[in-house]
């Protein structure tokens, strides 16, 4: 179980455009937020990766380095790439399934020709530089997910006053 003020798994993956991602390696000011989606196929997270796409200098300016990161190869990978018109936005590709168990996400079974044979559904994480969990929503369903410009209200705000990662009492 991922625990806000704990220390995240590991998290590394191939990104678009030949460069890697190592949670390990990052250094934003804040936090780095993780989006993992459900892939190609879901007409809900090209529009999710879209607005991530547009925000993603918001985020930044507010110490939050974006990632996006899916089941799908990087064939599918690239095709969302362009569907968002990304310029901004780092998309990664393969994320294996004991990496999308170990942070918690919950896979599906495709039911569609469009879907893959298993996927991931949708996953936010803000992870502070120290990679400890600040904020983390999962879901089993592609709708209803967090709206980006609450998420980046409530960065500006945790970092305004000092606001600390909540859920993280475990005794009982």
């Amino acid at each position: 179980m991922l625990v806000p003020n704990q220390p995240t798994p590991t998290l590394s993956f191939p990104l678009l455009g030949g460069d890697h991602f190592d949670l390990a390696k990052e250094k934003p000011g804040f936090a780095s937020l993780i989006v993992a989606y459900r892939g190609l196929h879901c007409p809900i997270c090209t529009s999710y990766l879209a607005d991530l796409e547009r925000m993603t200098a918001d985020f930044s300016a507010s110490g939050v380095s974006c990632v996006a990161i899916s089941m799908d190869g990087q064939g599918k990978a690239e095709a969302m790439a362009k569907k968002i018109s990304a310029q901004q936005l780092r998309i990664g590709y393969d994320l294996p399934v004991v990496m999308a168990r170990t942070w918690s996400l919950y896979l599906s079974k495709g039911m569609r020709e469009a879907e893959p044979g298993v996927f991931s559904e949708p996953g936010i994480y803000l992870v502070k530089p120290d990679q400890t969990l600040f904020y983390l929503s999962v879901q089993n369903m592609p709708f209803a997910r967090p709206q980006l410009r609450d998420i980046l209200g409530a960065v500006n705000f945790a970092v305004k006053t000092g606001f600390p990662a909540r859920g993280d009492y475990l005794a009982g």
